[in-house]
């Protein structure tokens, strides 16, 4: 019942009984594309990529607003639709009111939505929300990777017996203060209620502690929100805020995550690059892994590309969020070690050389006809950089006056 009575009292067949809605004349037919952005004349394109770009930017589970996230899709399921369109272009709100949200909401539900009020009624329904209160908790790959249930105790605010109007205000919150500053000028000045903190109401309450099992579902990512609905802080005439718990992802010493992909780096030796390796990793779940490399399956220290070699074990990265049976894909990533100076004796270098392909040819030459030069250590940095320091000045000077010499010798 709505302001004594159904507030569809007037459309008697919105449940089926096949009476058809009166058009009305002062129903509001343009809140919903103001909600999405678009004129009344979009098409059916214009409206989903302005849906698209605004339930990306208010998606609670990038940081965005839950209530503004819910309005953009209520009113995308709308304008989407060409009949339920029909009916909003010609009945606003309430003609749509039973085919939203999978039936059994109300126009004064959506009436509240978008406009904060009832049914045909510029007044709040019901209470208003208090503060959410956002705690953050830190959370390994490992309980990301598994799921883990942790129980955390919160201490809350609760109201104890019935509010009470406040006589200190009027139910304002607030109080008028009247200072007279010179002969015949008075200051007003508005302050919060201190008799009832600036609720308008007041009420006894109490501190309770509460505990919490938060889940950490499998496939969880940084940044996402566990919500308890109604666990803030209470106060008079409001509906409790909720808590959110925001999961912060702790860095990994082995594994990197991107999605549901996971990317380690392995460093190898020149020997394993070329004739193969076996190594042991423990993953995430505590099994134990034994990567293996054929021989003959050589690691380039690059790709052609300048990148980094890479190669992926299938289905070994995270859970999917919802469906944790299908997974990413582990990535590795590999860096060549080469040998230092030294480090080969010769008999090894021969052996080498004979072994590995494409040997360097040796040159026949008379050294006192060639030059022979040996390599030194350097970068690329120094590029650009040789020769000797050129005084560009004193070099210009002298250039100018062998130009003026020769000018006079030629006026002569």
């Amino acid at each position: 019942m709505f302001f004594g009575g159904d507030p569809f009292e007037q459309f008697a067949g919105h449940a089926g009984g096949g009476r058809k809605r009166p058009q009305r004349n002062d129903v509001d037919t343009s809140k919903l594309y103001e909600t999405l952005g678009v004129d009344k004349t979009a098409g059916a394109k214009d409206i989903k990529k302005a849906y698209r770009k605004l339930a990306v930017k208010h998606h609670p589970d990038k940081g965005g607003d839950e209530a503004k996230f819910k309005e953009v899709s209520a009113a995308y399921e709308i304008l989407s639709d060409a009949e339920k369109r029909s009916k909003y272009d010609k009945f606003g709100l309430e003609g749509v009111a039973d085919e939203v949200g999978g039936g059994g909401r109300d126009a004064s539900d959506l009436f509240s939505m978008f406009f904060g009020g009832g049914a045909g009624a510029g007044q709040r329904r019901g209470p208003r929300k208090g503060e959410d209160v956002s705690h953050p908790i830190k959370v390994s790959l490992e309980e990301l990777y598994n799921g883990k249930t942790v129980k955390l105790a919160i201490n809350r605010e609760v109201l104890v017996g019935e509010s009470r109007f406040c006589q200190a205000c009027d139910g304002q919150g607030a109080v008028i203060e009247l200072r007279q500053i010179a002969l015949g000028m008075v200051q007003q000045i508005q302050r919060r209620c201190a008799e009832c903190g600036g609720q308008g109401n007041c009420c006894s309450s109490k501190k309770e502690r509460k505990v919490l099992e938060v889940r950490i579902n499998k496939g969880m990512k940084d940044q996402a929100k566990v919500v308890f609905r109604g666990m803030a802080d209470e106060k008079p005439n409001m509906e409790a805020g909720d808590i959110n718990f925001i999961i912060q992802e702790v860095e990994h010493d082995t594994f990197k995550r991107k999605g549901a992909d996971l990317l380690m780096t392995k460093n190898l030796s020149l020997n394993e690059a070329l004739c193969g390796f076996e190594w042991m990793i423990t993953h995430l779940d505590g099994r134990e892994l034994v990567v293996k490399n054929l021989p003959g399956e050589v690691i380039k220290p690059e790709t052609l590309a300048r990148e980094p070699f890479v190669k992926i074990i299938p289905d070994e990265g995270m859970p999917s969020l919802g469906n944790p049976f299908v997974k990413g894909d582990l990535y590795i990533a590999f860096r060549i070690d080469f040998p230092d100076d030294g480090d080969l004796p010769s008999d090894v270098l021969k052996v080498l050389k004979k072994t590995l392909p494409n040997p360097s040819e040796e040159l026949e030459y008379d050294e006192n006809v060639v030059e022979v030069v040996t390599l030194e250590h350097s970068d690329g940095k120094s590029f650009g950089k040789g020769g000797a320091v050129s005084h560009s000045s004193t070099y210009d000077e002298d250039e100018s006056c062998k130009q003026g010499e020769a000018v006079q010798c030629q006026q002569s």
